[in-house]
């Protein structure tokens, strides 16, 4: 679980509900179930429509990424493929493909089983780019999902605004309908707005954060594979996968 991200959504809904109750209101005023269905409503349906089936479920299998998320340490990969590359200097790569298959790590684990069946290296590299490519692409259309539901909500949460505001202009003899209208009118736009600034784009760019640290180990157990593949020097692959990481971070 990522507490980071479920601290902001609890703080950034928390205060405007107590600005909310600091003003005098309650929490039922922003309980509108009419506003509700239509700017939720519109929003998922002017989403689903801009979107393959494909990219929404892909949209949705990446939400867990924003708050339940097991950071992978490159620590762990680096110390991976400088300890299988001694070995293999040792015993062969082949004699240590049931190690292989416990390492943590499943893309390293991949590249590694690539070089054990003896592929060249730069076929091995383009497999592994390769993934790494449709990974990314993968989620940058699941954010571009979140992002353009966040560009409908509040547009959406306008035509609940001024569908409310026709009810009020249609019941404006009949006093005890003016102050429904009204609210539907308003809490409208702030579930348009808050859903999009609250939920809908912090989420699209928590996405992207997650794939940029993702790619980045990617891109590091590619080093470290082409590195064990090609024998060299373990001190040397250490060095090489040690300039990836942040001077704090160097092992």
């Amino acid at each position: 679980m990522d507490f980071i991200a479920l601290l902001g959504l609890i703080v950034g809904l928390g205060a405007i509900i107590a600005g909310n109750i600091a003003e005098g209101g309650t929490t039922s005023h922003l309980a509108q179930v009419a506003a509700a269905v239509i700017v939720f409503g519109g929003t998922a349906g002017a989403t689903m429509l801009s979107f393959p089936f494909s990219d929404l479920r892909t949209a949705l299998s990446a939400l867990k990424l924003v708050f339940i998320y097991k950071r992978s340490n490159p620590s762990l990969i680096i110390e991976d493929s400088v300890n299988i590359l001694i070995q293999a200097r040792r015993i062969g790569l082949v004699a240590l493909q049931p190690q292989i298959e416990l390492i943590e790590n499943r893309f390293l684990r991949k590249g590694l089983a690539l070089v054990v069946d003896g592929m060249p290296p730069k076929m091995i590299k383009d497999i592994l780019e390769q993934e790494i490519i449709s990974y990314e692409a993968r989620m940058r259309r699941a954010a571009k999902v979140f992002e353009s539901a966040g560009g409908y909500a509040p547009t959406i949460g306008i035509l609940g605004a001024v569908l409310g505001l026709i009810q009020v202009m249609s019941n404006v003899a009949d006093p005890s309908k003016i102050g429904s209208g009204i609210s539907v009118a308003f809490v409208a736009t702030i579930y348009g707005v808050g859903s999009a600034n609250l939920v809908l784009l912090p989420c699209a760019k928590r996405i992207l954060s997650r794939m940029n640290e993702q790619i980045f180990l990617m891109d590091l157990a590619v080093e470290g594979v082409l590195g064990v593949e090609s024998g060299v020097n373990p001190y040397f692959l250490r060095a090489k996968l040690n300039a990836f990481l942040a001077d704090n971070e160097k092992l």
